[in-house]
């Protein structure tokens, strides 16, 4: 794992971490389980204009709206980030951070390295973590194993995959190799416990060091 040296020494008392991985690298999965360690922690839902897919619940998975909607939320500018992908929109409430913020909570996006990259540099002190396959030849076989997709469809993630991994290792401040679950929670976990002690963040105003004597 790695760090970014450049973190500002003042941070929001909040925390608001970003989640990122190619599809089947476990970032959802690992997501959930750190919403159940820390029970502040509120993850955030998309909102998007495609439709529901298979047992999809609205409010759960994503907030589903219509393109006209979404437009008015960018002119309100309610988005902290926001995109369009194949058609269809997709952007991530400003809400949620103010919430986490003035509760000194924790914020947890569960978004794609673009959305990631968007959110970082408007929030210069969010934490964002990428989450790794062991290899290409695992995820490939984890993709596979849903059952779901056709080999063209899974060639393409692939690809998708690989340039996705190549921009989260280059630019995201940690990185967790989720080769077996357990071991990639307790580190994942361990980089939440570290953030929030991290200079600036905690609020030591009770000892008035700069107080005159």
């Amino acid at each position: 794992m790695i760090t970014n040296p450049q973190m500002p020494a003042i941070l929001s008392p909040g925390l608001l971490v970003v989640l990122s991985a190619p599809s089947g690298a476990g970032k959802t999965t690992l997501a959930h389980m750190l919403k159940k360690e820390f029970p502040e922690a509120e993850i955030s839902v998309s909102y998007t204009t495609r439709s529901p897919r298979g047992a999809e619940a609205n409010g759960r998975d994503y907030h589903f709206v219509d393109p006209l909607t979404f437009k008015q939320m960018i002119d309100r500018n309610e988005f902290v980030e926001w995109a369009e992908v194949h058609g269809n929109f997709y952007g991530s409430s400003k809400e949620v951070i103010g919430q986490s913020y003035r509760a000194r909570g924790m914020a947890l996006f569960d978004i794609d390295v673009q959305g990631g990259t968007s959110i970082k540099r408007k929030y210069p002190d969010a934490v964002t973590i990428f989450i790794l396959p062991p290899s290409m030849e695992e995820l490939e076989r984890r993709l596979r194993s849903r059952g779901t997709d056709s080999d063209d469809v899974i060639q393409r993630r692939m690809l998708a995959a690989r340039a996705e991994c190549e921009k989260g290792a280059q630019s995201y401040d940690y990185l967790v190799i989720n080769d077996r679950l357990e071991e990639a929670f307790l580190q994942l976990r361990s980089v939440l416990i570290a953030e929030r002690t991290r200079r600036g963040r905690v609020d030591i105003t009770g000892l008035r060091l700069n107080s005159p004597d």
